[in-house]
């Protein structure tokens, strides 16, 4: 979907299709009209963005093979479908029933991460629309905390140079843009704005015109971090907003009390890393890795409220006494792209948790699933529209 802002940009909104679960290339491609064709037409548009997930193998096959990548671009354009951002954060295995920690592996200490990524970006140029000639890709942030010491960071942001370089060659060839942001995530070694902002603007930092920032809604209200804040620390630092998921966490704010503690132990689930924290009345952050690991007794402090990293559908709100966080998300997306001109040009719905949701949420047919994410792309779209965009046809 693509929208006019006032200032005349055009601002591009997508699903991002990581909520479906193939990774080699046949599945992809069956993914376009099982899933993707299907939202467009409950949306009632003739071109709808999709935020596209390549697994390595999926990547792998289209690099070998133009025929593939050609393959692949046809099957986009039947489907009425377009890609200007691919999410380059995991790598493989995001299907499979126990993904944790799993998903941060390899990180930008490994050479495996360098490589995909690159790839990425190289099929992204032929992906692109041919009236679209930047695209974007999200990436972790350089790591899983534990272990990344000094002789780790220095690796990892030596990569991220080599991909700098790697995108400026890229452009040179094609005469198309491609950037790259981290998306601070809680855990990680990047968890919020401020380690982006010393991350990629300390010394050793990549150059900032080709890598920036992916910021995601959900994982910046997990963090208890303020939007305008947050947004005005990167543009103070000269990052670019590269693209921003739009996502929403879950929020207990009475987390002493059993019947919250009984709610959220139905959003734990084994299949994805639910980071928690708690807000003290002092004002900072205790935390845990999972939300299993936040409801054991005295694992938390309880006198303020939790957050919990659990991508919660957008447009529907959750039953009482939990509460998805979409106020921050709304008021990230006013910082965003509310004002004279827009922040960032790329935006994602990231609801990859459809799933691993409780099960009387839990869609069980794929006419389900579309319907949600039109839902949630919807509410998007109202959203934007509420802020002075215009849809384009």
């Amino acid at each position: 979907m693509r929208f006019r802002h006032p200032d005349g940009t055009t601002v591009h909104l997508a699903y991002c299709t990581n909520v479906h679960a193939a990774e080699q290339l046949d599945g992809v491609l069956d993914q376009l009209t099982e899933y993707a064709e299907p939202v467009r037409r409950r949306l009632h548009r003739d071109r709808l963005g999709i935020g596209l997930w390549l697994a390595r193998d999926a990547a792998r096959t289209l690099t070998d093979d133009p025929a593939a990548v050609r393959r692949l671009r046809t099957g986009l354009d039947r489907a009425g479908l377009e890609v200007v951002t691919l999410n380059g954060f995991p790598y493989q295995g995001f299907g499979d029933e126990h993904v944790k920690y799993r998903v941060y592996r390899p990180d930008w200490t490994d050479d495996a991460r360098l490589d995909h990524t690159t790839d990425l970006a190289r099929l992204l140029t032929a992906l692109l629309p041919d009236d679209v000639h930047e695209g974007s890709i999200s990436t972790l942030p350089l790591a899983w905390r534990t272990g990344f010491d000094a002789e780790a960071r220095h690796r990892a942001l030596t990569r991220l140079h080599t991909l700098a370089g790697r995108l400026d060659a890229l452009e040179e060839l094609t005469g198309r843009s491609v950037r790259v942001g981290l998306e601070p995530e809680p855990g990680c070694t990047v968890e919020t704005t401020a380690d982006a902002v010393e991350a990629l603007t300390g010394e050793g930092g990549p150059p900032p015109h080709r890598i920036g920032v992916c910021l995601d809604t959900c994982h910046l209200a997990t963090a208890f971090e303020d939007p305008a804040k947050a947004v005005a620390a990167l543009g103070e630092a000269g990052l670019t907003v590269v693209k921003a998921q739009l996502s929403a966490a879950l929020h207990a704010e009475h987390p002493e009390r059993p019947e919250v503690r009984d709610a959220l132990a139905e959003f734990a689930e084994p299949r994805f890393l639910h980071q928690t924290r708690a807000l003290t009345p002092a004002g900072t952050l205790r935390a845990t890795d999972d939300l299993d690991r936040a409801l054991a007794p005295g694992a938390l402090p309880t006198e303020g409220p939790w957050r919990s990293h659990f991508h919660v559908p957008l447009h529907a709100p959750l039953a009482e006494p939990l509460r998805a966080t979409t106020p921050v998300l709304r008021s990230a997306l006013t910082h965003l792209v509310g004002g004279p001109t827009p922040l960032t040009r790329h935006l994602e719905v990231e609801t990859y948790t459809w799933q691993a949701l409780p099960p009387g949420l839990r869609p069980t047919t794929r006419a389900q699933l579309a319907d949600g994410l039109a839902a949630e792309l919807a509410t998007a779209r109202d959203l934007l529209i509420g802020l002075g965009l215009k849809e384009l046809p």
